[in-house]
């Protein structure tokens, strides 16, 4: 914000955050506060890359303890795989993925990211911020080894796309179902150099002494399942319970345990991607209903109307933002 000539100090307090806490490691702070934080940012400061530019900030040293393991890992592979297991140490809410077969680059394994939060922000920045940060990251891991082959965005960028294809050195693609760096297998199968076993050794024990895995409960596994399968013809119950290996009734018996249904997962999952299409992305609203997985346009209007009190069109436009994010 300063290197931009803006304060940050007015915005910090918009967003309850402690200054303080920015030069604390152990200070935990609202990743929601974190989203439109930087999301402000942006708009403060006119820099539509703002998230970009925050990533050449940053190196695998934000990781902290995380950061060490993957650098003492044995490959490229084993690293990302660690970093899918932990990155919950630093936060619970942004998850990251290995899909072996890319979806968009033939012979290419995807590294995926997601930001699970209720009532969606946007979340232009954090993502672009994300995946910067994760490029530099494997970039670092794999050395010479490195061959990003494309990157998806799930938004449409405020930024130019050559000021992406400039960071990344690689095809950027937009409103993506997930945003993703979509590299070589060569990539992942290289090994670390230098990588030191029992440095490793002693700090995965710390983050296992310190930091339980959290258990996933079976609805957070079905709308992980369904926001991969939305608007295709497996995003019901019976195929969505296939994906978790259970029978439908099975399934329908643990949601109520956790007292929900699978209907209203799917209700709110749709919720959350037809805020993100409509105010992040320029994908025609008369192809959002097959996106959504409605069967018709008028049906994705009625629940719009429902779920925001507005028609699509007018959050598209920008109506009850301010409300909505509140």
């Amino acid at each position: 914000m300063r290197g931009l000539g803006a304060a940050p100090a007015s915005l910090l307090r918009r967003y309850r955050i402690s200054s303080g806490s920015l030069t604390d490691e152990d200070a935990l702070i609202s990743l929601r506060s974190c989203v439109h934080l930087l999301e402000a940012s942006a708009v403060r400061t006119g820099c539509a890359d703002f998230g970009l530019r925050l990533a050449q900030t940053q190196d695998i040293g934000v990781l902290g303890a995380l950061g060490i393991v993957l650098q003492n890992a044995p490959t490229v592979r084993k690293a990302c795989e660690y970093a899918a297991r932990h990155l919950f140490v630093h936060s619970p809410d942004i998850v990251m993925d290995i899909h072996d077969d890319s979806s968009l680059v033939k012979g290419a394994v995807e590294l995926s990211l997601e930001i699970r939060l209720p009532r969606l922000p946007t979340q232009r920045q954090t993502i672009d911020l994300c995946l910067g940060d994760m490029h530099q990251n494997v970039r670092l891991l794999a050395g010479a080894h490195y061959q990003l082959r494309a990157v998806a965005l799930p938004h449409t960028p405020i930024a130019p796309i050559s000021v992406y294809e400039r960071f990344f050195g690689a095809p950027v693609y937009t409103e993506q179902p997930r945003a993703a760096l979509h590299v070589s297998r060569e990539t992942l199968s290289a090994d670390l150099h230098g990588a030191n076993q029992d440095l490793r050794r002693i700090t995965e024990d710390y983050l296992a002494r310190h930091f339980r895995i959290p258990g996933e409960s079976v609805a957070a596994r079905v709308r992980l399942a369904l926001r991969r399968t939305l608007g295709t013809p497996q995003g019901n119950k019976t195929d969505v319970a296939a994906l978790l290996a259970m029978h439908p009734r099975t399934l329908q018996r643990h949601l109520s345990v956790e007292g929900t249904t699978f209907d209203s997962i799917r209700e709110e999952v749709r919720k959350e991607a037809a805020l993100r299409y409509l105010r992040e992305t320029k994908v025609p609203i008369s192809q959002l209903a097959d996106l959504l997985g409605f069967s018709e346009q008028s049906a994705m209007s009625r629940s719009c109307r429902r779920w925001f009190g507005v028609p699509p069109s007018a959050l598209r436009a920008g109506d009850r933002i301010e409300e909505l994010l509140s």
